[in-house]
């Protein structure tokens, strides 16, 4: 895979235009959006012909929060607001939708690329809450809807069931998007999923792609720790590994050693949601992976492949 392509941009002014003539000819679509999500805002409004606002944040010396919208707003609108660091991200969504009711929207939806506190599906130990239904009940007061992308989804497996709004809130795969990336960038390369939760995903992947596919077999040994083991490579010596998550990257760099092991000589990956912790990158890297590619629902420097497509389409279904 070849790291050395262009990231994506940001569109020009002059598609303000073709937003404003299909506003003035009647589709009542806009997007608001926070300052990190301006460029994917842009993208997915390219896509939809909508027109896009800003949200003003203002930051109190004792630490509350100011939303300022634009106003007024037609009835239908959609805030695009990826939640990584999600605590106080959370209440800046509940100041928006506040807002954008009062501003007249009647129909509100969210589009969350990145969806956290979806892991904790039920009590692993006393005293802990179900973050995933808790944060679920509260999106679905705020929103008549709730997009995102592959969100973490293991016993539960729609979002639908998770979010209980009027409208049916989806998990979107990136498998189309990913796989059209890989096809142009990772020709005989084999296509490699970190552990057996992947399988379904990654055979769809290599099925749109036309790659073999190989799955690790992966043990954790702590939160940081893991152990993978690979199978199957197929013959070939080029290797891309594909994971929805990179937080610690230690998954990463365990299943890019274990591929050494099975001489793989090249390897690289590719991540849906670009966390990476302190220290995540420099780990990976040490690991032998010499490219890492993501993408764009989390803002990263290594974003490279949009979601706004995937977006695009959910976006302006009548549900």
């Amino acid at each position: 895979m070849n790291e050395a392509f262009d990231a994506i941009g940001v569109i020009d002014h002059s598609t303000q235009a073709r937003r404003r003539e299909n506003t003035e000819t009647g589709t009542p679509l806009e997007i608001h959006y926070f300052a990190d999500d301006a460029t994917l805002a842009a993208h997915l409004a390219d896509l939809t012909h909508c027109r896009t606002f800003p949200i003003a944040l203002k930051h109190f010396p004792d630490g509350e929060s100011l939303i300022t919208v634009h106003s007024p707003v037609p009835e239908e609108v959609a805030i695009i607001h990826s939640l990584n660091h999600p605590d106080e991200k959370m209440i800046h969504l509940s100041l928006a939708a506040d807002a954008l009711r009062r501003a007249g929207a009647t129909r509100l939806t969210l589009v969350a690329p990145y969806l956290a506190y979806m892991r904790q599906d039920d009590v692993f130990k006393p005293g802990q809450p179900i973050s995933q239904r808790a944060i679920g009940r509260l999106l679905g007061g705020l929103f008549d809807r709730v997009l995102t992308v592959e969100a973490h989804l293991h016993r539960v497996k729609r979002l639908a069931e998770v979010v209980p709004s009027r409208l049916e809130s989806r998990s979107l795969s990136a498998a189309p998007v990913i796989a059209d990336w890989l096809r142009k960038k990772a020709a005989n390369t084999l296509l490699v999923g970190p552990d057996q939760e992947s399988g379904r995903w990654i055979e769809e992947i290599g099925r749109r792609a036309g790659m073999k596919t190989t799955v690790g077999i992966k043990h954790r040994l702590g939160d940081r720790r893991v152990r993978v083991e690979i199978a199957n490579t197929h013959s070939l010596h080029r290797a891309v590994i594909v994971d929805d998550i990179a937080s610690s990257g230690a998954t990463l760099a365990e299943t890019a050693r274990a591929l050494r092991r099975k001489g793989i000589r090249a390897v690289s990956a590719v991540i849906i949601h670009a966390i990476f912790a302190p220290g995540a990158l420099s780990r990976i890297r040490r690991a032998g992976i010499a490219s890492i590619v993501s993408c764009d629902t989390v803002a990263h420097r290594t974003n490279r492949i949009s979601v706004a497509p995937l977006l695009a389409q959910a976006f302006t279904e009548r549900a």
